[in-house]
């Protein structure tokens, strides 16, 4: 519970704050949000990508709204009772409006009942959190078939290209390669912004919230992730090299790294939803920047680095993504209403040393899901193959992210 003078003085000051904020270089994401839908808008994400930027630029567009970030210190106490508080200051702080935008919700418990009663008073709410599991578990209760969620990544190629007035190309793409997608690191280039913003989701998102005895196993398994991408693990190995003790500790932490959105995990595809849940997944990580700022080994791997933005550019799409394995290894399966659409390897060179490797994986995929063509992503070259019947596109990944 918070008094309602203190949460005036919060409401006041935040508006304050707002006004003197910057919008910052426009989110792709901003375009595909209409808040003029009779469903709350829910955008989640990994901490410091830009939901609090994407919110603004949103509210720049919208005439009149109500803003409250519900991680500010200055609100601690707040609970779900307090929100009819809120909106009555709203109302006397604000102009009226049935725009409501809300920051960083994912910590107040039952948040969903008051934006419920509220969307059924014809209301209109765009919220961010940054815990995958908590905003799923209240969205799939109370707001079941109300509300339209966006996932939001740090900076993608074209946004990277836009905020450092860069042109196309492979030597722009090399420094994006590198540097990840995170706007502060960006802006001022300092490694300890990303290692900084590592341990801050460790402790603040992890442990803390999960009550962890020991924040040290928790944290090797994270940069063991994330240093690791496109490389196989089982639960069972990782309880093992962790001592864990159980492969259930195993499994809960790799589900906490994953609703951090510190990592992904991939499935090997399987028609059989069981086999897909016991074979080895594949993992990635949500920025090469926050990789190699943690991580000597993962800096010097560019082949893994390249691998590892193809997965983030197809997960923004949000089509379903997985791994093929079978005589030879596929990197990536895209599979849309059901179906096998496409498939994609990864290779930084491809030369007469690895050129069979990387057409018999890709060519077995095509065979097995019966398409026609299929694509190699390199750092920077151009070709065009016929294997087998199928027809193999080589292509520059910063070229084919534009493309298609």
């Amino acid at each position: 519970m918070i008094l309602k003078e203190t949460l005036r003085e919060v409401v006041r000051a935040q508006k304050e704050e707002l006004a003197e904020s910057e919008y910052g270089t426009e989110r792709e994401e901003c375009g595909k949000i209409d808040l003029n839908v009779p469903f709350a808008i829910v955008v989640s994400g990994i901490r410091r990508c830009g939901k609090s930027t994407l919110l603004r630029q949103v509210m720049k567009k919208t005439k009149n709204f109500y803003y409250f970030n519900f991680e500010d210190p200055r609100a601690t106490g707040f609970e779900v009772t307090d929100f009819q508080k809120l909106d009555e200051i709203f109302k006397e702080e604000y102009k009226e409006t049935d725009y409501y935008f809300f920051d960083e919700i994912q910590n107040l418990q039952k948040w969903e009942l008051f934006v419920r009663t509220m969307l059924d008073k014809k209301k209109h709410f765009m919220i961010t959190g940054s815990n995958a599991s908590l905003l799923s578990k209240e969205l799939g209760t109370r707001l079941t078939g109300r509300h339209l969620k966006h996932e939001l990544f740090p900076f993608s190629y074209q946004e990277f290209l836009n905020f450092t007035s860069k042109k196309i190309g492979a030597d722009s793409f090399g420094e994006y390669l590198k540097s990840g997608g995170f706007p502060e690191y960006l802006l001022y280039c300092k490694t300890e912004i990303l290692q900084e913003l590592f341990n801050d989701i460790i402790m603040r998102d992890i442990v803390v919230r999960h009550k962890l005895r020991s924040p040290k196993v928790i944290k090797e398994m994270a940069l063991y992730l994330i240093t690791n991408v496109g490389v196989e693990f089982s639960y069972n190995n990782l309880a093992k090299t962790f001592n864990l003790g159980s492969t259930n500790s195993a499994v809960a932490f790799v589900s906490y790294l994953e609703d951090s959105y510190l990592i992904f995990t991939v499935s090997k595809f399987d028609y059989s939803l069981k086999k897909q849940m016991v074979n080895p997944k594949k993992v990635y990580s949500i920025d090469n920047g926050l990789s190699s700022a943690n991580s000597i080994s993962f800096s010097s791997n560019k082949g893994r680095m390249l691998e590892n933005w193809v997965f983030l550019d197809l997960k923004r799409t949000g089509k379903e993504i997985f791994y093929f394995k079978g005589e030879r290894e596929c990197d990536f399966l895209v599979r849309e209403k059901n179906k096998i659409t496409a498939a994609i390897q990864v290779c930084y060179e491809l030369n007469e040393e690895n050129k069979e490797r990387e057409l018999s994986g890709l060519v077995e995929a095509l065979e097995k899901f019966n398409l026609t063509e299929g694509a190699i992503l390199t750092y920077n070259q151009e070709d065009e193959l016929k294997v087998s019947g199928k027809t193999v596109f080589v292509k520059p990944a910063w070229r084919w992210a534009g493309t298609r």
